[in-house]
C-alpha cells in the first residue's frame, strides 16, 4: 500500500495537480497540495507502517538526517501513554526501528528510521498534529 501512495504522490508533483482521489475496491487515497505545495494524504483505515522521508538537514552537519513525517495526522512518541517512547535522544536507530508514530484517520502508522544513526533531536512534541513533511527527529548518521 505504502508504494501506492508514494506513486500518487509522484504522480501529483509531476503532473503539476492541485489535488487527487482515488478509490479502487477497499482502497482510497485523496491528496491535495497545501500552501507550500506539498500534499495532505489520507488513505483508507487499515493498519500501515508507513517509511519516512529523510531529508538533508540544515545547518548542523551534512552527516546528518531528518526523519519527517510521511502523512498528516497526530505524532506520538510511544505505542501508548503508559508506555515510555520509542527513542530518545542519543539512543541509536537502524533503519527498521520505529521511532514514533502518526496517527490518521484513527489509524496508528509506524514511523521506521530508515536510517542507521544516532538520534540527535527530537523535533515534534508528543501528541502534536503534524504535516507532510514536517520534520520529527535529526539522526547524525554513522
Amino acid at each position: 500500500m505504502r508504494d501506492d501512495i508514494v506513486k500518487l504522490i509522484l504522480l501529483m508533483k509531476e503532473h503539476d495537480l492541485a489535488e487527487l482521489q482515488v478509490k479502487e475496491g477497499d482502497f482510497e487515497f485523496s491528496a491535495r497540495r497545501g500552501e507550500k505545495g506539498l500534499p495532505v494524504v489520507a488513505a483508507a483505515p487499515g493498519s500501515a507502517s508507513v517509511a519516512p522521508t529523510l531529508a538533508a538537514s540544515g545547518p548542523p552537519s551534512d552527516k546528518s538526517k531528518e526523519i519527517t513525517a510521511p502523512l498528516v495526522g497526530t505524532f506520538y512518541r510511544s505505542p501508548t501513554p503508559e508506555q515510555p517512547p520509542y527513542k530518545e535522544v542519543g539512543d541509536r536507530v537502524s533503519p527498521d526501528d520505529v521511532v514514533g508514530i502518526v496517527e490518521a484517520m484513527k489509524v496508528m502508522n509506524e514511523i521506521k528510521a530508515g536510517v542507521n544513526g544516532t538520534i540527535r533531536r527530537i523535533l515534534a512534541e508528543n501528541a502534536t498534529p503534524v504535516e507532510f513533511g514536517q520534520p520529527l527527529f535529526l539522526v547524525e548518521i554513522g
